[in-house]
C-alpha cells in the first residue's frame, strides 16, 4: 500500500492576507486560486521543492491552530537568510537539549537537530528543520 501526504489545510482569518504572506514572504508558489461564489474559495500553495502543498481555509474560529509544520531544508542558515530578506520574521537557529530549546546550532551539526521558527499572520506555526541526509553527523 502506498500513501502520500500531498495537502495540508491551514485555517486563516483572511485568505488574501495569508496568500500574500505565503507567496511573497515565505516564497511559496501559488498553484490554485479558484472561487465559486462568495462562500467557496480554494487557494493552494506549495513550498519550493515540496511534494506537499497547503490549502488556505477561511475559518476565524480555528485560525492559528496549526502548529509544528516542518519545512525540511539542507542549509538552515541560507534558507533563514532568504526568508528574512523577504521580510519574514524568523527566529534565530536553535537546537534542543535536556532542558528544552537552546540558542545556536547543535554542537555536532546532526541531521534533524537544528531549527528556526516563524508564524503566519494568524499564528499558524512553522519550523525550519535542517536535514542533510548524510551530510551531517548522525
Amino acid at each position: 500500500m502506498e500513501m502520500k501526504l500531498e495537502l495540508i489545510v491551514v485555517p486563516v482569518s483572511d485568505v488574501d492576507r495569508a496568500k500574500a504572506f505565503y507567496a511573497e514572504k515565505a516564497g511559496f508558489t501559488v498553484d490554485v486560486d479558484f472561487s465559486a461564489g462568495e462562500d467557496f474559495r480554494v487557494v493552494q500553495l506549495t513550498p519550493p521543492g515540496s511534494a506537499c502543498s497547503i490549502a488556505l481555509m477561511k475559518n476565524k474560529e480555528t485560525a492559528g491552530a496549526v502548529q509544528g509544520l516542518h519545512l525540511v531544508v539542507t542549509d538552515i542558515e541560507a534558507v533563514r537568510a532568504e526568508l528574512v530578506q523577504r521580510g519574514l520574521a524568523v527566529s534565530e537557529v536553535f537546537h534542543h537539549e535536556a532542558g528544552g530549546p537552546v540558542p545556536g546550532h547543535d554542537a555536532e551539526e546532526r541531521d534533524y537537530a537544528n531549527f528556526a521558527s516563524f508564524s503566519d499572520p494568524d499564528g499558524n506555526g512553522w519550523l525550519l528543520q535542517q536535514v542533510r541526509r548524510g551530510g551531517g553527523a548522525a
